[in-house]
């Protein structure tokens, strides 16, 4: 959870100034809802039909334009009152390419023209809308695009990436910097000749590319691109339209839908999904948003004061329990299934919308395709006026069907409190956190040799299976794991804190769950010690791919760890009773070592028992495992599953700072425990 309102600053207070609360006196429960399917355009080579919903407006006007930005409107159209809330128009001729806005007259007043919240294109900045025959939008085989190969939600790794920082810097070897097309390009290389953008990922072996918001969002000033900008783009503008500054022309709306989908067809391609982080629970505009210029308020939630309240601490929060947003929300995530085959979605603080309205996305998504995947930030990020046991937070998350939450447990279990700076984590030696680790091992799933009393948020188990825990130790949010480590070990060598690092990396990607890698952190990423970078400049934000040379033991690691996890589905166990019947706690006295047994080929392992110990003191610790010949295939420092050193007994010495990973091919003797 992060402050968001340091994020957008004067900006939402400037535009919360512009209308506080300007609605009209109608109960919104009064509105009529709209059954059918085809709010927007509806556009056909000899006519196109524009259908808006807004019961409290007298007067619609539908207004034409011949360019994105400026000039006089070329046509005005009034539209008629349709059924249930609704204005329609029909427009003959082939609009191909016209832009569009309406405007609304409402209690008297005219509002801003705007293009209505359904417009799938708009011109630069998304001030308008635009006419566009989405057929003409599909690149070269795009009718034949498939997504990957995906079995178990627990197969997924994620790698959570902003598109613009993938390229900018100049190592990238990638020549269309900062946009949808530099994921395209292949074989791009870095000065010492090792691969980026996306054949780096091939290479990696992740499956899932999580993309920070590529909807429309507003703080970037798209007819500006030759000056700096950065922003990640959490301020949503145009739900149903990719961002215009990662497009070559953002003038023209084909342009960066057909740029989008060139993305996601060559991610899949190379065998890689893509998932979408959307921003459905606030508005980056208040006052001045589509929504409330065609309907004031009745999307947005208020406080008892009659003004906007605001979990999202961005100056608003969307009302997805009332019919006509969870309506607009299920079918803004349909329109990216459908027409960009987008494979999954991350809910940017989840836990401001409803659980109903969470469970029906899934119910449409999964009607789709049941292996996209579905998860978000199990919090808020203020309070809210709609009750706790119905917002999908993460103790809430047994309610959610097919849905995921991140495991923030486990977070901070690794590295220490994420918003108290110097405290230390588990890697670096803070004591106190053991059971929280256990609980992250399982994936937030009820294990009986976990002390839930001793979990450092949760005091029960919150997943009913482990594809709904997101594993992870770092994000865009906060520092990265690599500054975070510099700042709460800062008498440590750096040769010590890569051990601890290391040791990160082992416990996200040996855990049960689904785990999430930060982009870069298999290169050791650092944003120069900035916490919240969400409009600092390229400098700090972008991916320096000269250091996938500087910390190349470390991609190695990172790569080998994916391999292993991908090769061994022990560590990807798809219930959690299947967890409970072949993991085991290893009996450890010292506060910060722990360790489990993975046995019986489970959940069809070819190896017999896994052992895995973490070990986050600073010393070297004795530990006696089953009698066997055990197999070390993780010393700490790297991952050879080839040609691993062979202990034929059952004493092994676990370094500081890191994890020991074995394997016995058959069934070892008695269990183990730590030698005094």
């Amino acid at each position: 959870m992060r402050n968001r309102l340091a994020k957008f600053g004067l900006m939402i207070l400037s535009l919360l100034s512009i209308a506080a609360m300007d609605q009209p006196a109608e109960n919104f429960n009064d509105y009529p809802v709209y059954e059918g399917t085809d709010l927007g355009l509806t556009y056909t080579a000899k006519s196109s039909t524009f259908k808006v919903w807004s019961p409290p407006a007298a007067q619609l006007f539908l207004r034409f334009y011949e360019q994105s930005l400026g000039g006089k409107a070329s046509k005005t159209v009034k539209m008629k009152k349709g059924p249930q809330g609704t204005w329609v128009a029909t427009v003959k001729g082939n609009l191909q390419g016209r832009y569009y806005t309406f405007q609304a007259q409402i209690g008297g007043k005219w509002y801003d023209e705007v293009p209505d919240p359904y417009a799938y294109a708009v011109g630069t900045n998304g001030k308008r809308a635009q006419v566009v025959d989405l057929k003409t939008t599909n690149p070269s085989g795009w009718d034949y695009d498939t997504r990957p190969n995906l079995k178990n939600p627990t197969d997924i790794i994620l790698y959570e990436l902003h598109l613009r920082d993938l390229s900018t810097h100049p190592s990238s070897g990638i020549s269309n910097k900062g946009k949808y097309l530099g994921l395209t390009e292949e074989r791009t290389r870095n000065p010492e000749n090792q691969f980026t953008g996306l054949e780096h990922l091939k290479e990696l072996g992740i499956t899932h590319v999580h993309l920070l918001p590529v909807f429309d969002y507003l703080s970037v000033d798209e007819s500006k691109l030759n000056e700096p900008q950065f922003n990640w783009g959490y301020d949503p503008q145009n739900y149903n339209v990719p961002e215009g500054s990662y497009s070559s022309n953002p003038a023209d709306g084909a342009v960066r839908i057909r740029e989008f989908k060139q993305m996601v067809s060559a991610l899949h391609n190379a065998g890689i999904r893509m998932v979408m982080d959307v921003v459905y629970n606030h508005t980056g505009a208040t006052g001045p948003s589509n929504f409330n210029q065609l309907v004031p308020g009745y999307y947005y939630r208020q406080n008892d004061k009659g003004g906007f309240s605001d979990a999202s601490a961005c100056g608003n929060e969307t009302a997805s329990e009332r019919p006509m947003v969870r309506k607009f929300i299920i079918e803004s995530v349909l329109h990216w299934v459908k027409e960009y085959h987008v494979d999954g979605f991350r809910f940017d603080l989840m836990g401001i919308h409803d659980i109903e309205t969470m469970n029906q996305i899934s119910k449409a998504v999964h009607a789709i395709d049941p292996t996209i995947y579905l998860y978000g930030e199990g919090w808020t990020a203020g309070a809210s006026p709609l009750p706790d046991d119905q917002k999908a937070i993460k103790a809430n998350v047994l309610k959610l069907d097919k849905v995921a939450a991140f495991s923030d447990d486990m977070r901070d279990a690794i590295r220490g409190h994420v918003f108290t700076h110097t405290e230390k984590g588990f890697v670096s030696g803070k004591a106190g956190l053991k059971e929280s680790v256990k609980f992250g091992v399982v994936a937030s799933t009820w294990h009986p040799e976990v002390d839930y009393s001793k979990v450092n948020y949760s005091k029960a188990p919150w997943a009913n299976s482990p594809d709904q825990t997101i594993t992870y130790a770092s994000c865009h949010d906060n520092h990265t794991l690599w500054d975070r480590l510099a700042i709460n070990n800062p008498m440590f060598l750096d040769e010590e804190r890569i051990k601890m690092y290391r040791l990160a990396l082992s416990m996200v990607l040996t855990s049960q769950g689904v785990p999430f890698l930060h982009a870069g952190t298999e290169m050791v990423v650092t944003k120069k010690g900035e916490e919240n970078s969400y409009n600092k400049p390229d400098e700090i934000n972008q991916l320096d791919w000269t250091r996938k040379y500087q910390y190349k033991e470390i991609f190695d690691y990172t790569k080998n760890l994916i391999g292993l996890r991908k090769s061994h589905p022990a560590f990807r166990m798809t219930s959690a009773a299947m967890i409970r019947e072949h993991l085991k706690f290893i009996p450890t006295d010292d506060d910060n070592l722990t360790g489990f047994l993975i046995s019986n080929h489970a959940n069809g392992d070819p190896w017999h028992t896994i052992a895995v110990i973490y070990n986050g003191s600073d010393r070297v610790h004795p530990v006696v495992l089953p009698y066997s010949e055990w197999k070390v295939v993780g010393n700490g420092i790297s991952i050879d599953v080839k040609n691993p050193p062979v202990i034929r007994n059952s004493g092994v010495l676990v370094p500081a700072y890191s994890a020991l990973i074995l394997y016995s091919a058959t069934a070892p003797g008695q269990s183990g425990g730590m030698e005094k």
